[in-house]
């Protein structure tokens, strides 16, 4: 566990999925700049309600299985019981197969509702029947993609994520070149279908897929649903939130507003919040093995935080610096009225680096009723202050507002799991934290000066200390890692 623990292993899986989906980012930059030309603000504002929507009703019947079943797969893989490993992944896709069909039916029953709810013109009833396989789709090769997470076979998770982008962008630009508006209901549809038949290629070759339903076998993925419900239930929250927004913006201010946010919080909490996507597929895994509470539980979670921290923070600089050119490059001119809002809100970024990892602690120790309440309050915080900051001052008080709710996340988190689970910030962490969170807060501050020259030599010069500062740490801790895998070889060998 301390090989799992070291900054080494952390860096190298972070590595591996933050190439990735540094190219994924690329291709996400160049399919985002084509399809704000093509489609604009509204066109973008359309895809972003539909997305959305969708995204709340396989949320809403998914029963948070593909969490709950990698909690319950990992155990069994890293106990090396194979065969209690493929009895937990046969239960599972039974599970996840239903599923599936039960979303894809909701959909269509509530596809008249969903129209009303989410747009303020226009009948939709027939896009969302239409949209329905979508659901089914996404909830079955979710599932897949867990079976690879639970089982380590992270290679072929990054090889995955590499087609799946490039399918987006082939397939989606195109139709939406040729078809206009009436393309995005076919292209979310095709590429979810290319997307399920790339992952099942993995999962398959890795573990073949054999249907044999029975009561019994339904019965044993009973134990998935304890935290499965609880994950549905703040899923659902979660996607209603976003969801409330979007809607809220659309019914005060119209779809094409809808469009610059969708605009920044793609580039926000996509973007940059890639960097977290090795948290799910490695750092969950490692956490959920651990079995007891204690120093080496908070060991693992303070590192992971500061190695999030120390790779997303100079990014934040630079991205909150360049964001002026960024903008108009990668979406158009059109979306500059957005540009205040980005810069503000990009400094929630620093407290999801210190929140999803802390989150993580109740999902690990299957703690359904914990987990639950901390999304829970997160959810009507940002809902809260989301909307308040837009009432008030439009996109940029929105995007302070959801700063202010992100830094009441971590407060929120770090008191709850203190109590419930003995978890405590070091203070090296808060050393770190305050260091790279003092840098980020004169970088968006400074975005609002005028004069040029003050704006790109103080900018330079924030973006050169916080890379320093990250550097001189990661590099001790990594050569400490270094050397202490010497000494076990050393160690061995005599």
């Amino acid at each position: 566990m301390e090989k799992q623990n070291s900054y080494s292993h952390i860096l190298k899986y972070t590595s591996l999925f933050g190439g990735v989906q540094v190219l994924s980012i690329l291709v996400g930059l160049v399919r985002n700049k084509l399809v704000a030309l093509i489609l604009g603000p509204m066109g973008m504002g359309l895809l972003a309600l539909f997305s959305s929507t969708i995204k709340l009703v396989g949320d809403s019947t998914n029963l948070g299985l593909s969490i709950s079943a990698v909690r319950n797969m990992s155990g069994a893989y890293d106990c090396g019981d194979h065969e209690h490993l493929l009895r937990s992944i046969s239960v599972f896709r039974h599970w996840s197969l239903l599923t599936s069909l039960f979303g894809m039916l909701v959909c269509i029953v509530l596809s008249p509702l969903l129209s009303s709810w989410t747009f303020s013109f226009g009948d939709h009833t027939l896009h969302f029947v239409l949209l329905a396989p979508v659901v089914a789709l996404t909830t079955f090769s979710t599932g897949e993609l867990a079976i690879l997470k639970a089982t380590r076979r992270l290679r072929d998770i990054a090889e995955n994520s590499v087609y799946a982008m490039l399918v987006t962008l082939f397939v989606s630009v195109p139709i939406y070149y040729f078809f206009g508006y009436k393309g995005i209901v076919p292209s979310l549809l095709l590429v979810i279908l290319l997307q399920t038949v790339i992952v099942m290629r993995y999962s398959l070759r890795a573990y073949p897929f054999r249907l044999n339903f029975s009561r019994a076998l339904l019965g044993e993925g009973c134990g998935f649903l304890k935290l499965g419900v609880a994950f549905v239930i703040a899923g659902m929250a979660g996607s209603g939130v976003e969801m409330a927004i979007r809607a809220y913006i659309s019914n005060v201010d119209g779809v094409d507003t809808v469009g610059l946010y969708n605009a920044a919080y793609v580039m926000i909490f996509t973007y940059v919040g890639t960097v977290f996507t090795a948290m799910e597929t490695d750092y969950y895994p490692r956490l959920s093995s651990i079995s007891k509470l204690g120093r080496e539980f908070n060991l693992t979670v303070n590192k992971q935080i500061e190695v999030s921290l120390h790779l997303v923070s100079p990014m934040l600089v630079f991205f909150i610096l360049a964001m002026p050119v960024l903008l108009p490059l990668l979406y158009s001119g059109k979306f500059l009225p957005v540009l205040p809002m980005m810069q503000v809100a990009a400094l929630a970024m620093y407290a999801r680096a210190i929140f999803l990892p802390i989150e993580y602690i109740a999902l690990s120790r299957g703690d359904s009723k914990r987990f639950l309440c901390i999304e829970l309050v997160s959810d009507v915080l940002l809902l809260t202050m989301a909307i308040l900051g837009y009432s008030r001052c439009g996109l940029l008080g929105m995007g302070v507002g959801m700063t202010i709710a992100s830094v009441l996340e971590v407060f929120v988190a770090v008191g709850f799991c203190r109590v419930a689970y003995g978890y405590k910030l070091s203070m090296a962490q808060l050393k770190i934290i305050f260091v790279h969170a003092t840098i980020g807060v004169l970088t968006s501050l400074l975005s609002f000066v005028d004069n040029v020259w003050v704006y790109v030599s103080v900018g330079a010069l924030l973006f050169a200390l916080d890379l320093a500062y990250t550097l001189s740490i990661m590099r001790r801790h990594v050569d400490i890692d270094i050397v202490n895998r010497i000494k076990r070889k050393f160690v061995r060998r005599s």
